[in-house]
């Protein structure tokens, strides 16, 4: 069985450790089976590209490499701090992710 990630797609997050510590993005891709996450604006690359339809001129793309989800931590949505995250049944019988910090649950 795979393990439960904190963090989903579409969630702001914090780098909280190497090259790009400090810079916060929206997380675009999860990647389960390697632990690791696909960061809006973090960990950039450069891509050589032929010609094509998509690039008519080619050259040098600037493209999103991923980062290990250890290395990220959750914005807080109420503060936007980072924060650990928790989970707990609602009123409804749900389980739902929940900031630690602020105790406000994640939409």
């Amino acid at each position: 069985m795979q393990k439960k990630l904190k963090i989903k797609k579409g969630d702001t997050v914090q780098v909280m450790r190497g090259e790009y510590k400090g810079q916060e993005g929206k997380v675009l891709k999860i990647y389960v089976e390697t632990n690791r996450a696909l960061v809006e604006g973090v960990n950039l690359m450069s891509k050589h590209t032929k010609p094509n339809a998509q690039y008519p001129d080619g050259g040098i793309i600037k493209k999103e490499a991923s980062v290990h989800i250890s290395n990220l931590m959750l914005l807080d949505p109420s503060k936007g701090k980072p924060t650990r995250v928790g989970r707990k049944l609602n009123a409804n019988n749900k389980l739902v992710r929940y900031a630690k910090k602020s105790k406000e649950e994640i939409k």
